[in-house]
């Protein structure tokens, strides 16, 4: 029992969950509205808020802890575009659609957005 065991492993090892959390998110923050899994989906929004609350703050750490993640490009947009959209939001930045299952294996999709 995965008893109060946070996350989900998304049959993956740690690294690989990792790279699939910063190339989610990338994707998210490009291009605002990614079509993913249930699952990945809530994994990658909780990822996704994490960046942008630092986002938010702005200042010289907050930059490079979000360089540890993404290249440079994605966190002056995340610095100057995303973060300033959500100024007096307090959390709740990005929304999950639920959609019907796929067609080929009949696992859950969503669609996860940021709110505007």
């Amino acid at each position: 029992m995965r008893n109060l065991i946070k996350g989900r492993k998304l049959s993956r090892d740690k690294d690989q969950r990792k790279a699939l959390m910063k190339s989610l998110a990338r994707s998210l923050f490009l291009k605002r509205k990614i079509k993913t899994t249930k699952a990945k989906a809530k994994e990658v929004s909780i990822f996704a808020e994490k960046a942008i609350t630092r986002a938010k703050k702005g200042d010289l750490h907050s930059r490079r802890l979000l360089l540890k993640n993404f290249s440079p490009q994605i966190v002056k947009k995340l610095i100057q575009e995303i973060a300033p959209s959500f100024k007096e939001r307090q959390g709740g930045y990005t929304r999950i659609i639920k959609l019907g299952p796929r067609k080929s294996d009949s696992s859950e999709m969503a669609i996860i957005e940021l709110v505007e």
